[in-house]
């Protein structure tokens, strides 16, 4: 987002008209970040066989899912939900990785007539697995290196309380499966947590990785998942992705050489590639003083936008209706029936009723997490691309919140 001419604009186009034309709340997605953060990463791996599988999770917008597909990503999908968006958005089958946790052995099979890459972290399902399948279908295994990674302990995946993953001192037993039901293990998958802040952390937690790599012999990938960290304000930390490309390219080569074949490296960003990428817009209804605070009470709330409650995630907020104005201190909140506070005492120039605040780093898991809760209808989606603003999903109405209930006739049953 640039200030230009007193209008805060994205990729030229003026905030303010997209939210007059669109409509409010909005969320508002650029695709010429999405590409430049694309690029970033796959350069920064360029000295080495590296493939890109997008963590759809992070926003499942078909036409986002198109866009990757284009740049020649692959596909990281955590449920056979995910699988079928990302086949209707175009990827081949040996695209996709499908990831899932807790889940049955039913939802398994789908993905397997699906025909897309199978990943398991669970040895009663990897067990289950062998004995349906065998050498049939290709598995790979997700490893759990008992390293803590992450920026917030409910995004820390690969720490020994994590119910992510086998655990490394499971592997005997993982090796007694795999050779009893003559099953073909293809890959290796690691992934410690989001917000990787520590970048010794991650290459301590790869070396654990090619110790258990290098026990199975027919591997074609080594999958390090992501959880690159992106900055979240000016002076915010953020992982150096170029660095950690240097370091670990070389330290992969040198394990391709020690194997005998040469793997490809796999990661699967997602707040990475869409977080900045993304803006959400919503109008002041009201400006509120109390005793002690002054709140700036939203046309939204955690239904739309709930990361900041759920993780204490920090958004900058921006007034784009006034640039410049004289600076205020405001507690944003919405109009849900909960403490929905995107955040405390922040200086933002003067609100009134009436004015559009913008949220940044509003593309990764905010639309994915919105709901109906207190029965609204979540808002509209645009993607910017090429200088023009393109309506992606339409806002809710009451149709849709009905859609799918069913009414009974239950007036007379008292």
């Amino acid at each position: 987002m640039e200030l230009k001419k007193n209008k805060y604009t994205i990729a030229g186009l003026p905030v303010i008209d997209l939210a007059r034309k669109h409509g409010s709340p909005l969320y508002i997605y650029d695709t010429a970040v999405m590409i430049r953060q694309y690029e970033r990463i796959t350069s920064a791996f360029s000295h080495t066989t590296v493939k890109i599988n997008y963590a759809c999770k992070a926003l499942t917008n078909i036409n986002v899912l198109k866009l990757f597909k284009g740049l020649g990503s692959g596909l990281d999908a955590v449920s056979v939900q995910e699988v079928e968006l990302g086949l209707k958005a175009g990827f081949a089958p040996q695209d996709i990785l499908y990831t899932p946790n807790c889940v049955s052995i039913e939802e398994i099979d789908e993905a397997v007539e699906l025909g897309v890459r199978i990943n398991i972290d669970n040895i009663a399902i990897l067990e289950e697995f062998g004995h349906k399948y065998g050498r049939d279908v290709p598995v790979c295994i997700r490893i759990n290196p008992h390293v803590l990674g992450g920026g917030n302990n409910k995004i820390s995946t690969g720490h020994i309380d994590s119910k992510f993953g086998i655990s490394i001192y499971q592997m005997p037993h993982a090796h007694r499966i795999v050779e009893t039901n003559h099953m073909k293990v293809e890959g290796i998958h690691m992934h410690t947590g989001s917000d990787i802040l520590d970048m010794e952390t991650f290459l301590r937690a790869s070396e654990i990785m090619f110790e258990t790599a290098k026990e199975f012999k027919e591997l074609d990938y080594v999958d390090f998942g992501s959880g690159f960290k992106v900055p979240y304000k000016a002076d915010d930390v953020a992982t150096d992705v170029e660095a950690l490309g240097k370091d670990l390219s070389l330290r992969f080569n040198q394990f391709c050489d020690a194997y005998g074949k040469e793997l490809t490296l796999i990661f699967e960003p997602g707040k990475f590639l869409v977080s900045e990428a993304g803006y959400f817009v919503a109008r002041v209804n009201v400006i509120k003083q109390t005793t002690s605070t002054v709140f700036a009470g939203l046309d939204t709330g955690m239904n739309h936008f709930i990361r900041p409650m759920f993780y204490d995630s920090y958004h900058e907020i921006v007034n784009v209706s006034k640039p410049g104005g004289k600076t205020r201190i405001y507690t944003v909140v919405g109009y849900i029936c909960e403490t929905d506070t995107f955040g405390w005492n922040r200086k933002i120039s003067e609100a009134g009723e009436g004015d559009y605040l913008l949220f940044k780093n509003a593309g990764a898991y905010c639309y994915a997490m919105s709901s109906n809760y207190n029965s609204r209808f979540r808002p509209a989606e645009v993607l910017v691309h090429n200088g023009k603003d393109h309506l992606i999903r339409r806002r809710e109405n009451m149709e849709d919140l009905l859609r799918n209930q069913l009414e009974l006739d239950i007036s007379n049953n008292y």
